[in-house]
């Protein structure tokens, strides 16, 4: 008897990560050291990335290929890797007031 196979939309995953940062192609490419053409390429032709590029996405993301491929649901833990559990660890000694005061820096950059 034939396994149904898992269906994982690496492209969907890719566009969903970078749309969530509110990020452009040439910003992922710029922070994956990839082309934005490569990146292009790879939904006008309907093409899977090598792992060694969804490697590269992942580190320009700043997410692990663990994280990547992770199935997210709000029940499931996360997986940190050093640098977001550092920055986990020093949210977590911060006031209310000091929280929101980031909160607001971090929004200020990612807007346009």
């Amino acid at each position: 008897m034939e396994r149904d196979k898992a269906k994982f939309d690496i492209l969907n995953k890719i566009l969903e990560e970078r749309t969530k940062r509110g990020w452009s192609e040439y910003t992922l490419a710029q922070n994956a050291g990839l082309t934005q053409s490569t990146i292009s390429t790879w939904y006008r032709k309907d093409l899977q990335p090598s792992v060694a590029s969804i490697e590269k996405v992942c580190n320009g993301l700043g997410i692990t290929l663990s994280q990547f491929f992770a199935d997210y649901t709000p029940e499931s833990p996360v997986s940190l890797n050093q640098e977001q559990a550092d920055l986990l660890s020093l949210w977590n000694q911060l006031t209310p007031a000091q929280r929101k005061a980031v909160m607001d820096m971090l929004r200020s950059f990612t807007r346009d």
